[in-house]
């Protein structure tokens, strides 16, 4: 009886591994309310939230949402900027994170003249609705 027991127990716990291991955890999973760290915005309201600069002095590149809508305008102000002869490298290299119309704009550059030009470029890029300009300065 001992015997059949343990044998019941050690089939539980291998069978109950076995499922754990063969279901993943899933990619598209929200982020927790109070996780800070988070930097995979899957959802519109939380891609909304971006735009609208809630948190947009913590986004990076990884945050560009995934739509095509998003991504052709991403697109569309990185081609200006590199685009732009007047425009150091550090300048046509900022990272922008582009949702609904808002352009997230993050990086240094070495002159408040970069700092507005890049703005003033992307700003007149079709599509763009605002610009977060969260470029900094740093005298090189």
């Amino acid at each position: 009886m001992k015997s059949t027991l343990i044998g019941l127990a050690l089939a539980s716990a291998s069978a109950f591994s076995l499922a754990i291991a063969a279901d993943p955890p899933a990619r598209d999973a929200k982020p927790m309310a109070n996780d800070a760290k988070t930097t995979k915005h899957d959802t519109k309201t939380t891609d909304a939230k971006t735009a609208q600069g809630t948190h947009d002095r913590h986004v990076t590149a990884i945050d560009q949402p995934n739509n095509q809508v998003d991504i052709d305008l991403a697109a569309a102000a990185r081609s200006a900027l590199v685009g732009d002869e007047s425009l150091s490298t550090a300048a046509k290299n900022v990272t922008l994170i582009a949702a609904d119309g808002e352009v997230i704009l993050r990086g240094t550059v070495s002159s408040s003249q970069d700092k507005a030009r890049v703005e003033k470029i992307v700003g007149g890029v079709a599509g763009v609705k605002h610009v977060a300009n969260h470029i900094d300065i740093v005298a090189r």
